[in-house]
């Protein structure tokens, strides 16, 4: 009997993931290898980090997911390098070979080399760090009231760097969250002094939509009360006070930074093959350079009349590509795979409650339609029937209420080994 060829796939995101699913039960011996136990639902962390759901709701564990495959195994490990000559990765612990290896490691915040910012603001790239927003956020209420400091001078502003997606989807939520929900929490603050303050490098928020969807964002911030600062760079923060490059300064205790992403880069791949932190591909997603080394979604920079700059990194570039590559990896003959080709099923953002934009590739609408229409398709491509009643119950609850019961502050505490 042949020997099964080995697929190893590091990284289990939306790219990662459904390729997993797409071997899932055939002829191949399939390994998922991730440094979490969980694929993460990233498009709604700003609801977990404003206590809208909990973390559980959009956390899958590997091992829930392929609890009933036969081909695939999952690992807990952090690959830390690759050895293409010996087909070998390397982690902390242990190593791995591969017949084809498949690199699906998505993306982290870019702080563009700016360590400070790096380790003084919140990125919201992960499920931990969307706990340690909403966290922070919360701590910094409580310290205010206990401490009977003035409320005014600043130091509680939540400020966020970017106006994609991310960035004003945050605003709207806790420019909601300041209107509906710390007042009540919190009755002897005075909320008006709270800021919510969006700082963009470009003229309108969501730059990469459409006209009409940038100029209907800007007029939901505007009625939700956030503060939208454009053509504004932020060059420095100190922990207290946020600096652009037009010379203003912004007391903050809170940064959130939503400015951009880069690539999660493992050693091992010759550095001329990658551009702009993304490994070069080929139209069937193989890493140029190599034969059996392929990369996905967020990771991979391939170039297409289409999109002669690589594409966007979203989800459904990701998701598209591992079913692309998935079906080509089950053909038998290399003559039959097919050249990936994304088509562009539109993109979309929600800022507060009715108000969303919605850009589909023959149809644009705003409002109370593309609200509803955002909270369908996301509640459709939340994986578990468990989790899309759970989150739509808590969208049912704070939608009637006006109110959420998940502001949870949850600090790990650091076990004391030292010895009496």
């Amino acid at each position: 009997m042949e020997a099964r060829e080995k697929i190893v796939i590091v990284g289990g995101g939306f790219a990662g993931l459904q390729l997993a699913r797409t071997l899932n039960n055939k002829r191949k011996k399939v390994m998922v290898i991730d440094k979490v136990n969980h694929h993460m639902f990233q498009p709604l962390f700003y609801q977990v980090a404003c206590g809208r759901i909990e973390p559980s709701n959009i956390s899958f564990p590997f091992r829930k997911i392929f609890q009933r495959s036969h081909n695939i195994q999952y690992r807990l490990a952090d690959v830390q390098q690759i050895i293409p000559e010996q087909n070998k990765i390397i982690t902390a612990d242990s190593e791995f070979t591969y017949d084809k290896l498949v690199l699906a490691t998505g993306c982290k915040t870019n702080y563009f080399g700016n360590q400070k910012m790096e380790k003084l603001t919140f990125g919201m790239k992960t499920t931990q760090e969307a706990i340690s927003i909403r966290n922070h956020v919360l701590l910094t209420f409580e310290k205010l009231i206990s401490e009977r400091r003035r409320t005014d001078d600043g130091n509680w502003n939540i400020v966020i760097v970017g106006s994609g997606p991310t960035g004003v989807e945050l605003a709207g939520a806790f420019a909601e969250m300041k209107k509906e929900i710390l007042p009540r929490d919190y009755p002897h603050m005075n909320f008006s002094d709270l800021k919510i303050i969006l700082i963009s490098s470009t003229e309108t928020p969501l730059q990469t939509m459409s006209e009409e969807a940038q100029q209907k964002a800007d007029e939901y911030l505007k009625e939700l009360g956030v503060i939208f600062m454009r053509d504004e760079m932020v060059t420095d923060y100190n922990g207290d006070f946020v600096s652009t490059e037009s010379g203003k300064t912004i007391p903050a205790n809170n940064v959130i930074w939503a400015a951009g992403v880069t690539g999660n880069i493992i050693a091992g791949i010759n550095p001329e093959n990658i551009i702009r932190n993304r490994f070069v591909t080929d139209r069937y997603n193989r890493v140029k350079g190599y034969d059996n080394i392929f990369a996905i979604g967020d990771i991979a920079h391939m170039e297409t009349p289409k999109y002669p700059a690589a594409h966007p990194q979203v989800a459904n570039v990701a998701i598209n590509q591992g079913k692309n590559l998935g079906r080509n990896i089950l053909k038998k003959n290399l003559k039959e795979w097919e050249e990936f080709e994304y088509i562009d099923r539109g993109s979309m953002a929600t800022i507060g409650k009715h108000r969303a934009v919605v850009d589909l590739p023959n149809l644009k609408f705003q409002g109370l339609l593309a609200w509803y229409f955002w909270m369908f398709l996301h509640l459709m491509l939340i994986l578990s029937v468990r989790n899309k009643v759970a989150i739509f119950l808590n969208w049912m609850w704070s939608y009637f209420n006006k109110d959420s019961s998940l502001r949870l502050i949850i600090i790990p505490t650091k076990k004391n080994n030292t010895e009496q």
